[in-house]
């Protein structure tokens, strides 16, 4: 279980509800489309309507997201799993029920862990279970009225439950970025927090160290990592205040209003005997064959743990360096693309040496510019296989660290595709030949006596402008290694 400083000298316990749609054509117990954006209510169909005489079906390419995310996580992945009806009147809810799992889910513990700066935490998983999403009430352009959408309703989802064991907004957020790479990295959802592909609700609570666990108060449908962390800290100190005004804390369902950063609550929260679950008569038990699983086994791509490890023992990179590489699936297959490339060059660096020079520039100057202009990488201008042209001219002494830095802004910017070409257009190949480059080290060395004197007197910041000084008169074009080299050796 995760451990936090606290607050105020309380206890923060945090569980989170996340609710991943999942990625299918069609919805989870009818044929119609789940493709966002379309007109209102041209997407639902009699049985997303609940038209008398309609049965649901179940999908069977949804089972299959979610018995992968079971494989993930390390969780049981249940031989046999019911369908309940969670009963409740709301406008968007055709049906006046919707269809989830109560009692037995298909997907039964597992934990995911990450890392909170350089500490690994690890949150328990309760359960995973499938259902279907509520359509959705409209309430602009409508005069004082609302509409609603039926679009999304039957829409299916994997609503993935932990147990209450973070302890800050901090973990509570890493959490879910973890739980969010992991999903798009398996393929089950596509993650699109704007879309509502993956939102999360958030039960906080507080509590003097070794108390019972407090009242909490669940806020609900957080579709931004920032506003999770804002309404968290919001809501905890909001709690803390209440109960050092001798007040108590009430159950509830609450909202995050993004303008305000305030927290307000929306109705009483309900329990689940509420609902009145009972297993839904339209749809048989859930069965899923060991043979089934192993067929979703077979399919599945590395897990980013697996990879993380393999970068850390094959390529030597640090756990934190190999959790950037495989911070997603397509982030991981560039960083693979681009060490492969500078690795079956001949010449330049030892081969031990191309990984972290890989992966430094990709969390360096590739990250940045994608950060920059809110691109995923696999919208990069610059693909692989050219960064690692430029790497590679790094490393065989071609051009200095700097010159590199503007041949890909020319890439970037598209001014041209090809590395050497850039390097010649703009004069920024470095001067590699010794006896030009002992020549200026002469001259400079003849031209500053007092910094050599400084220097021989054990002053490291005088060699320092001495190598300044070869660098201006070679105009950036000096090796650095080379002039350190051959300064020291002119120094003694």
């Amino acid at each position: 279980m995760s451990t936090s400083a606290l607050v105020r000298g309380y206890e923060v316990v945090i569980g989170l509800e996340t609710h991943a749609q999942l990625s299918t054509q069609s919805k989870i117990f009818s044929g119609a489309s789940t493709a966002f954006g379309a007109a209102p209510n041209t997407q639902a169909c009699a049985v997303d309507l609940a038209l008398p005489g309609t049965l649901p079906v179940m999908n069977r390419a949804a089972v299959d997201r979610a018995i992968r995310l079971g494989l993930a996580v390390g969780a049981k992945v249940a031989p046999q799993s019911i369908f309940a009806r969670k009963n409740y009147f709301y406008p968007d809810l055709p049906k006046g029920y919707q269809i989830s799992q109560y009692e037995i889910p298909v997907v039964q513990g597992g934990s995911i862990s990450f890392l909170l700066g350089e500490q690994k935490k690890t949150v328990r998983l309760t359960r995973a279970h499938l259902e279907e999403d509520a359509g959705k009430s409209l309430h602009e352009d409508y005069h004082g009225q609302s509409g609603i959408d039926l679009n999304r309703a039957g829409t299916p989802l994997l609503e993935i439950v932990t147990e209450p064991d973070m302890r800050s907004a901090a973990e509570a957020v890493e959490y879910a970025r973890a739980l969010h790479a992991l999903v798009v990295w398996l393929g089950i959802c596509d993650g699109n927090m704007q879309e509502g592909s993956f939102r999360c609700d958030a039960n906080v609570s507080v509590r003097k160290p070794g108390a019972d666990f407090g009242t909490r108060r669940e806020i609900k449908n957080l579709n931004s990592f920032r506003f999770m962390q804002q309404a968290i800290d919001f809501e905890v100190h909001w709690q803390i205040d209440r109960i050092e005004d001798g007040l108590a804390i009430e159950q509830a369902t609450v909202l995050f209003n993004p303008d305000t950063g305030e927290t307000r609550a929306m109705r009483s929260k309900e329990d689940a005997h509420d609902y009145r679950y009972f297993p839904d008569p339209d749809l048989p038990p859930l069965v899923i064959a060991p043979e089934w699983i192993a067929r979703v086994k077979a399919a599945m791509p590395e897990l980013p743990a697996a990879m993380a490890g393999r970068f850390q023992q094959a390529d030597g990179l640090s756990a934190e360096d190999a959790a950037m590489m495989t911070q997603s699936l397509g982030f991981a297959r560039y960083y693979e693309a681009a060490r492969d490339a500078c690795m079956s060059s001949e010449g330049g660096r030892d081969a031990a040496a191309w990984p972290k020079l890989v992966a430094n520039w990709l969390m360096g100057e590739l990250a940045r510019r994608l950060n920059a202009e809110d691109r995923e990488i696999d919208a990069s201008p610059v693909p692989a296989a050219t960064l690692a042209a430029l790497i590679r001219r790094i490393g065989e002494g071609v051009i200095s660290n700097n010159a590199a830095k503007q041949v890909f802004d020319a890439l970037w910017s598209g001014e041209s595709t090809d590395v050497d070409a850039v390097i010649e257009a703009k004069g920024l190949k470095q001067m590699n030949d010794s006896g030009a480059l002992e020549k200026i080290v002469d001259e400079v060395v003849a031209a500053n006596p007092k910094s050599v004197e400084e220097y021989r007197a054990g002053k490291d910041k005088a060699f320092n402008a001495l190598v300044g000084q070869v660098m201006k008169a070679s105009r950036g074009k000096a090796n650095p290694a080379q002039v350190n080299e051959l300064l020291k050796r002119r120094l003694g």
